[in-house]
């Protein structure tokens, strides 16, 4: 070996000694802290990501992988640019904003609290660094990071695209925007949101929540079943719009009613919804299979309609969030959503039907069928969704509860009584004219 190759061992080897690159498995989890303030021309934006997720970065170390803060201002600047400043994406109206600078930064320990509010997390980013002759492994610690975003206006409407999937395996965002008039408006962001409007306009929220209803309907296969036995027997327009009608009217109701915070709070709660859905499913199926009588057909999926009205509030229990100030425009604007995509389902589902029932079996046993198939599906989420229903204790009777249970019980009915109105209305034909001498033919 040349004294060339022994030198250049020496040195990096040395060089080994006193910087690592941080080069690992990306993480499973890890939470991401920030505060977003508009301040005049100026927005600020607070960080804290866990250094863990930060590959590849040469990190000065000493001793058994204890940071050495003195040496490491370099190394963090480097590591909020590449894996932050580069893939955060934020957006002052429609407009994105420039790469911001990088303030400052710091490492903090694991048990630092500072993040909890944004006057303690900028004060603490603004303080002095930690104690060099803290031991803290490197895998422990916090990068904090203050960035400054040039804007037109505190008052102007602001939007993120987050960016940062690439930290880990799943990452959640806790993201605040304090606004100029102190207000705190909290979100909670997954892995890759996309663009999020941090204030959106009404428009906006209403075509964010039309498209999450639209793809809810086309991905929730429960419901999609319950919608396929309906349309089985009844494939004339007429009766089928009036029992579509009645069960976009009822999962209305307690889809709104739910998102106001009137639905019971209880653990119980969600896993009792989803079990009366698969009972609804295996109802319907059945109903099919004994041939019943359809004519009150509405009725019953009215009461079912109730029931998948929870399930897709729990659906939109984490992203009501998105809908600013206009709660109200984006509950309906889901619901239209959810119609759009069951008028596609109609629109292939019903020919498909006539289709099959002409050409390739019966329409009676072909209703058989199709039905024991879907009723096998839904037997089986009953039982498991039951399963874990009764690993919930239900909540004792007491009279909060029965109030409860009465209130829900007057709205029912006078909704139900609503649409039992309308229909009689429509079904109602205007009396033809008679005339005595209706039929005769008269010769001038």
């Amino acid at each position: 070996m040349s004294l060339r190759a022994v030198g250049a061992i020496a040195i990096g080897l040395a060089i080994a000694g006193s910087v690592r690159a941080i080069a690992h498995d990306i993480p499973n989890d890890i939470i991401v802290q920030a505060f977003l303030k508009p301040e005049g021309q100026r927005l600020r934006f607070l960080v804290r990501v866990p250094l863990l997720a930060m590959r590849d970065i040469d990190i000065p170390q000493r001793g058994s992988g204890f940071i050495d803060v003195a040496r490491a201002e370099d190394a963090l600047r480097t590591a909020a640019t590449v894996w932050i400043a580069r893939e955060v994406a934020l957006y002052e109206e429609d407009a994105r904003l420039p790469v911001p600078e990088l303030v400052s930064v710091r490492v903090s320990l694991p048990s630092d609290r500072s993040f909890q509010a944004y006057d303690t997390a900028l004060a603490h980013i603004m303080g002095p660094p930690i104690v060099d002759e803290r031991e803290l492994p490197w895998e422990q610690a916090f990068l904090d990071a203050w960035m400054e975003y040039p804007i037109g206006s505190d008052r102007s409407r602001f939007a993120i695209n987050p960016g940062l999937r690439p930290l880990a395996q799943r990452v959640t965002i806790v993201l605040r925007l304090v606004t100029p008039d102190g207000r705190d408006r909290a979100f909670e962001l997954h892995d890759d949101p996309g663009i999020v409007r941090l204030d959106p306009r009404w428009h906006q929220a209403a075509a964010r929540f039309v498209r999450s209803g639209f793809d809810h309907i086309l991905s929730g296969i429960d419901h999609l079943l319950f919608l396929l036995c309906l349309v089985i027997p009844l494939r004339r327009m007429g009766t089928l719009i009036a029992v579509v009608t009645a069960f976009t009217v009822a999962h209305s109701v307690t889809l709104i009613a739910s998102a106001y915070d009137m639905a019971p709070g209880g653990l119980w709660f969600p896993p009792l919804v989803e079990t009366l859905i698969a009972m609804s499913i295996v109802y319907m199926a059945l109903e099919n299979i004994v041939g019943a009588s359809l004519t009150r057909r509405w009725i019953i999926t009215f009461g079912f309609g109730l029931v998948h009205g929870f399930g897709f509030s729990f659906a939109l229990r984490d992203t009501l969030q998105f809908a600013g100030s206009h709660l109200l425009t984006a509950l309906l604007s889901f619901n239209v959503g959810v119609e759009l995509g069951q008028l596609l389902v109609l629109a292939v589902v019903v020919p498909a039907l006539n289709l099959t029932f002409r050409f390739v079996v019966a329409e009676r046993m072909g209703t058989i069928i199709l039905s024991a198939i879907v009723a096998h599906t839904a037997w089986h989420w009953l039982t498991e969704r039951g399963e874990q229903l009764l690993q919930f204790p239900l909540p004792a009777f007491d009279l909060a509860l029965l109030m409860t249970l009465v209130r829900w019980a007057m709205a029912i009915v006078a909704v139900a009584a609503v649409l039992w109105l309308a229909r009689v209305l429509v079904r109602r034909k205007p009396a033809e004219p008679e005339f005595e001498n209706a039929g005769r033919s008269v010769r001038l």
